[in-house]
């Protein structure tokens, strides 16, 4: 089993930076394909991006493309999420997920294990 927790969420101004991170439990964490997600308040929880276990393949949400980067350190068991150019539009729970695959994937009914959230706030 898999735990997963978020940090570095926070408020921010447009146009501003944040970098989240999810620290996973446990010694299987480059087993596992990581994503994120994010959920605005009345919405369906939306894919951000994903990363394979390796971390060599990526792939990213068309609103998130040229704007997010998520990377992953398996020495460490963390997946970050570095956000730039940060638009109200982007204020959301953001959610981390592994899933026993090879690429992290845009469905989220594939992730196993999910974390509790953090939240984002941008302001315009």
């Amino acid at each position: 089993q898999v735990q997963l927790v978020e940090s570095g969420g926070g408020l921010v101004q447009a146009g501003g930076s944040l970098r989240l991170s999810c620290a996973a439990s446990g010694r299987t964490f480059s087993r596992y394909a990581m994503g994120w997600f994010r959920q605005a308040p009345g919405k369906e929880r939306e894919f951000v991006a994903g990363i394979s276990r390796s971390g060599v393949i990526t792939n990213y949400a068309d609103s998130a493309k040229g704007r997010f980067t998520i990377s992953r350190d398996n020495a460490k068991n963390t997946v970050y999420l570095q956000m730039n150019s940060l638009k109200p539009e982007d204020t959301a729970v953001y959610y981390c997920a592994a899933a026993a695959g090879v690429v992290g994937t845009s469905k989220p009914e594939l992730y196993d294990y999910w974390g509790q959230g953090t939240q984002v706030t941008v302001s315009s």
